[in-house]
């Protein structure tokens, strides 16, 4: 049986609760229509987004500032995130299995490393944060990836993972909305009408990962989980992950945030 999430602790959320208003979740959803056209324009603002979020629950977690802190970013594609956390003084490292969606933008990022996110190349307790966002739907072994967040992450560290729910609006990337009639469909029917395969090739590079999957997760991590919520919500509606199929259908992509015991 699937056990609730976790409450959010008094002190692990305050900041950024503040930030989830309605003008920023406004922004975001905004942007959407951006991320084929021009991606630099998306991925920009989702970066900016990030650094801020994370900076956020790392300083109500442990008191300190991103300065110097390491940050593993798990899918971290090809850099649009680099300089966001530069800006903050963190040092910066993507993990990217795809050396073609590394080299996409033409950006170069010091440091990157090829490998996949359900085998991290990095000892046990090696990072003080590890984050991924947008990334578990192309996974085909999510939770596995998720583990391995936890693992590379040291004692006392951040873990943040986000990602996009299947039966929500965004789920089927730019196949949607038609993967509510099916995957191999919404795949099937972007080929007829565009010519050409989808980037996000349903069972090959984009999976079906449901909200009630992340809290599952959250519920069995011997991490400690402080919040589950809705990224692109504001604070007064985070209360739909609490329900069962509303959350499927209306969280278009689940946060967890936790820290390592």
């Amino acid at each position: 049986m699937l056990k609730a999430a976790k409450t959010p602790t008094r002190s692990s959320q305050p900041r950024f609760a503040r930030r989830a208003t309605l003008r920023r979740s406004l922004r975001l959803l905004g942007s959407f229509r951006f991320e084929q056209t021009d991606p630099s324009l998306f991925y920009g603002g989702l970066a900016a987004d990030s650094a801020a979020m994370i900076a956020d629950f790392y300083a109500d977690l442990t008191g300190r500032s991103l300065d110097g802190a390491t940050i593993l970013d798990v899918g971290g594609g090809p850099g649009y995130f680099a300089d966001e956390f530069a800006r903050t003084g963190a040092r910066y490292i993507p993990v990217e299995p795809d050396p073609r969606e590394m080299h996409a933008a033409g950006l170069s990022v010091a440091g990157a490393v090829r490998g996949s996110g359900m085998a991290l190349p990095f000892r046990d307790d090696a990072v003080d944060i590890c984050f991924s966002s947008n990334v578990a739907e192309h996974v085909s072994k999510p939770w596995v990836m998720a583990d391995e967040m936890v693992r590379v992450t040291r004692p006392g560290g951040l873990i943040v993972l986000s990602y996009t729910v299947w039966h929500g609006p965004f789920g089927g990337h730019e196949t949607g909305p038609w993967h509510y009639l099916g995957g191999e469909y919404a795949a099937r029917r972007y080929r007829r009408k565009h010519g050409r395969e989808p980037k996000n090739r349903f069972g090959t590079s984009l999976f079906s990962v449901r909200a009630a999957d992340g809290l599952r997760w959250a519920a069995s991590t011997p991490a400690e989980v402080h919040t589950v919520f809705p990224r692109y919500h504001p604070r007064w509606a985070w209360w739909l992950v609490r329900v069962p199929m509303v959350r499927e259908l209306l969280v278009s992509n689940l946060v967890v945030v936790a820290t390592k015991s």
